[in-house]
């Protein structure tokens, strides 16, 4: 029976940005002696608008833009059959302007494709990974994971034109049956957008039987961003399919090192174990993951931001602690066991984790409040 790997790289998209600690030098994971030299962009143009794309603007919809405002003008283009016509193909990954020549794409293609045209009005774009439970496909011997991105327009300037329904802004999600209202999410860079693009090109071209390009495409993703720790993953599938176990090994402890209970590192080192002949701690690792698995994502996060309520610092403390033990560097609950450190009369673990939290927020707004009240605990007597 053959091993199953886990790619949490999704050819629907790859949207799961975990800001973390890089490794001190990320070329320490490579190993690019044992594959073949593949002509694969170090900075693709992922979010670049093409020509035809300025036409578009310019010529196919100027009168919506005039008349309803860039924001609302562009929405209305995007909802209407009679303008860009757009499909949803989870097939490939592709970049703003092959997707706007296609009129089609999966919901990363399709949302960068936005971003580009938007960016273009001079709207405001920020790009948000919705946090949901992965929905899983297998191709071969292969899992993949299937995350979810989305986008919020705004404004580019205060006026009645840059409302959008009675608010500053609006989420545009390709998703199909996407269930906005009910939605958790937070925001992610422009450079994470790219390394998930690569990411997915890697788990695509991968399922097509390139193990060469899926390594210089996982190998890119790691190098936009060290921190999205699921091109990292793949780079490790990478390997384990090649037949380079110890080199695979060593990318899935790296991932343990940074998380954990991170699900998908753990499955994946089950079956690296299991090839080299160490059954014993295949075994003892699946056993291991099997009572992870029981509990769903933010689980311990909801059981800290219950216990903060409460005024039970204590347990928050350890509920938060578990949850980093999953999802290591999300900001939101270091900031909650920031709170309960200080609960706790804790001021420098405190400052520590609230330090953490502003690094690790992609958010402007939250930067700033973290910020104010680092602060303040500095200004406070050390314990």
């Amino acid at each position: 029976m053959r091993s199953i790997l886990v790619v949490l790289a999704c050819l629907v998209l790859a949207a799961c940005a975990t800001p973390g600690a890089p490794p001190a030098d990320p070329a320490s994971l490579f190993l690019d002696s044992a594959f073949r030299s593949k002509p694969i962009p170090a900075d693709p143009p992922v979010l670049a608008p093409s020509d035809a794309m300025r036409r578009y603007l310019a010529n196919d919809i100027a009168g919506e833009l005039r008349g309803q405002g860039k924001l609302r003008g562009l929405v209305t283009a995007l909802e209407s059959n009679a303008h860009l016509k757009l499909e949803y193909d989870s097939i490939v990954t592709r970049t703003a302007a092959e997707a706007f020549d296609a009129r089609a794409g999966n919901c990363l293609s399709l949302t960068v494709m936005t971003a580009a045209l938007a960016r273009e009005l001079g709207l405001t774009v920020s790009f948000h990974r919705v946090l949901t439970d992965p929905v899983w496909t297998r191709s071969g011997d292969t899992l993949f994971s299937n995350g979810h991105i989305n986008i919020i327009l705004g404004g580019y300037q205060s006026n009645d034109h840059s409302v959008y329904r009675g608010v500053k802004g609006v989420i545009i999600d390709f998703m199909p049956s996407a269930e906005l209202r009910r939605q958790r999410s937070h925001e992610i860079q422009e450079h994470t957008v790219i390394a998930m693009y690569m990411n997915n090109r890697a788990a695509e071209t991968m399922r097509a039987g390139s193990l060469d390009e899926a390594y210089w495409w996982a190998r890119g993703a790691v190098m936009q961003d060290p921190r999205f720790l699921e091109g990292v993953n793949t780079l490790g599938v990478v390997y384990s399919q090649h037949g380079d176990l110890a080199q695979a090994e060593r990318v899935f402890r790296y991932l343990l090192r940074v998380e954990a209970e991170n699900v998908s590192a753990m499955a994946n080192l089950v079956g690296v174990l299991k090839r080299q002949g160490r059954e014993t701690e295949s075994v003892a690792l699946r056993e291991r993951l099997k009572t992870i698995e029981a509990q769903p994502p933010f689980y311990f996060y909801d059981l800290g931001m219950t216990a903060l309520r409460a005024n039970d610092y204590k347990g928050a403390r350890d509920y938060f602690h578990r949850e980093l033990r999953r999802n290591a560097y999300y900001h939101e609950a270091h900031f909650g066991l920031a709170v309960a450190y200080l609960g706790l009369g804790e001021a420098r673990e405190a400052r520590e984790h609230l330090a953490t939290a502003m690094e690790m927020s992609t958010n402007r707004d939250e930067q700033n409040l973290y910020a104010a009240k680092l602060a303040w605990l500095r200004a406070q007597r050390k314990p």
